[in-house]
């Protein structure tokens, strides 16, 4: 059996690779298409995938891939599954800003089990396995203590987005807001790197993709938090996203499922 951290070792080294080919396209007005969700894409994303998964075949031809830009690859009886977002954070990427991040993450078994994310213009490095811990350019990372919702601060992307996927996450996400110290935004993967790296208390997106969490599963939990959906429930496969410290879960988790108040007219 390989030991999960050969997986990490080798997890790191590709994530590397990857992101050193995106900034040979970052900053040079690269071209990007708009796909069918109206997300964008560049020739970065797409090269930066193909590195990882010729990489992952020619290391773990038994292991299954998962990708955004390329879907899908089977093995027959696959027990390892590795899932890839080349860039995560392209409209940053695109717009020149530095927060975009390779996201590599392992899940053996159903259990997402070791996750990578590389931030190429910052040259910052987060990897955790499980039972390893969370590592951040080389030392232990951890989550904050911060332990009351008015000094928490909370980071999050565009902002729309909760209203648009429905009026009760978008009042949830105005509670939230409105109970925290400071609101960061321009955050996507980033976002949940400070969390993990105690530099913000919490993230949440209304609308994740499995490629999206794989990797920051592993890293949130290492590092003492909380990554999962908006109820509590450890996954990377609910369609949505929250990452916080340990101190504050259970409240940001009663207010984010707190009822909306009704207007009574006197």
């Amino acid at each position: 059996m390989t030991p999960l951290s050969d997986y990490l070792d080798f997890a790191r080294q590709t994530a590397w690779e990857a992101g050193r080919l995106t900034l040979g396209y970052y900053q040079t007005g690269v071209h990007a298409e708009f796909k069918g969700d109206d997300s964008p894409v560049t020739i970065a994303d797409r090269e930066a995938e193909r590195l990882i998964r010729k990489r992952i075949q020619s290391q773990y031809p038994e292991h299954a891939i998962v990708g955004e830009e390329y879907g899908v690859t089977e093995s027959a009886g696959a027990t390892h599954r590795w899932i890839i977002d080349p860039i995560d954070g392209t409209k940053s990427f695109v717009h020149r800003v530095p927060l975009y991040g390779v996201l590599i993450g392992l899940e053996i078994e159903g259990t997402p089990a070791v996750g990578i994310a590389y931030f190429p213009a910052l040259d910052e490095m987060l990897s955790a396995a499980t039972g390893l811990g969370a590592w951040w350019n080389g030392r232990r990372c951890r989550v904050s203590e911060v332990d009351q919702l008015d000094r928490a601060v909370i980071a999050h992307a565009d902002t729309r987005s909760f209203g648009k996927v429905s009026p009760a996450k978008g009042a949830a996400w105005d509670r939230l807001a409105a109970a925290s110290y400071y609101n960061a935004g321009w955050c996507d993967a980033y976002g949940y790197a400070l969390v993990a790296t105690g530099r913000c208390e919490a993230m949440l997106d209304p609308v994740m993709n499995l490629w999206d969490c794989a990797a920051l599963l592993p890293i949130v939990k290492e590092a003492g938090g909380y990554f999962g959906d908006w109820k509590g429930h450890q996954t990377i496969d609910a369609g949505e996203a929250l990452a916080t410290n340990a101190a504050l879960q259970e409240k940001i988790l009663a207010m984010l499922g707190a009822p909306p108040v009704e207007n009574v007219q006197q």
